[in-house]
């Protein structure tokens, strides 16, 4: 899949909170989503989605986003919203499997290929242990990865997920950044809103720096994570540790 934007700008409550923001993706791969509070990246992959109105463009392989019928639009693309909820007492597979809705007919049953991709989805996410529990009976952690499988469960070519690991102990985070990157490494294109740079710099291909709205930076981890971009966007001085085992530590606020 490729995704293009171009010159995209949003606005939310009347104030214009995403600047001309343009990027292409080509073929599979882990972008994440940086910056600091409050720059526009929920917005951003709000936009993305189709779920809010921007100014500017957005195509998947050459379509416009605006164009897509909307059962195509489901099926090219998952999205998983920052602090996303169960607010009906459904039993967890039950739930994953409402990620299969944009492959089925109105009133149909399951198919095999869904049966399967729900089950993938599941075990991808870590979360057959939750077979037969009521979503409303899991921990906020528990409860991220099921939506999480629901999210892979649609077999997108595009992912787009906000702040996905933002509710995990360091165990389980480590675990869905494996998952997003085998996902990615299966041939998608995943772009995850995170919070972590030391996560963003070990697992993803590819970071996009936000700041006020616009485009900061654009490249490889090493290129992007730099003293000066952390200096300018998130105000701290930090340690940046390079090679296989790359790392970024906040030392001290930078005034």
């Amino acid at each position: 899949m490729r995704i293009a934007v171009e010159n995209l700008n949003a606005s939310l409550g009347g104030a214009r909170v995403i600047r001309g923001v343009s990027f292409a993706i080509e073929g599979a791969a882990f972008i994440g989503l940086i910056g600091p509070n409050g720059v526009g990246k929920t917005t951003l992959v709000r936009a993305i989605a189709g779920l809010i109105p921007f100014e500017g463009s957005v195509t998947l392989d050459d379509a416009p986003l605006a164009g897509l019928k909307p059962r195509h639009r489901a099926r090219a693309i998952a999205y998983l919203a920052q602090g996303a909820g169960s607010h009906w007492p459904l039993e967890v597979s039950r739930l994953v499997a409402l990620g299969r809705l944009p492959h089925l007919a109105p009133f149909a049953r399951p198919a095999a290929a869904d049966e399967a991709a729900i089950a993938r989805a599941m075990h991808l996410a870590g979360v057959e242990e939750f077979i037969g529990r009521d979503v409303l009976t899991l921990s906020g952690g528990e409860r991220a990865r099921v939506l999480l499988a629901r999210a892979l469960a649609v077999e997108a070519p595009l992912l787009l997920v906000d702040e996905p690991v933002a509710a995990l102990d360091p165990y389980h985070q480590l675990r869905i950044m494996e998952v997003l990157r085998a996902y990615a490494d299966e041939g998608r294109t995943i772009i995850a809103v995170l919070h972590d740079l030391t996560l963003a710099a070990r697992f993803c291909d590819r970071l996009l720096l936000l700041d006020n709205g616009k485009m900061k930076a654009d490249g490889t981890p090493a290129e992007v994570l730099t003293p000066e971009n952390l200096r300018a966007t998130y105000r701290i001085e930090a340690r940046i540790g390079e090679g296989s085992e790359p790392f970024v530590l906040p030392l001290r606020r930078a005034e």
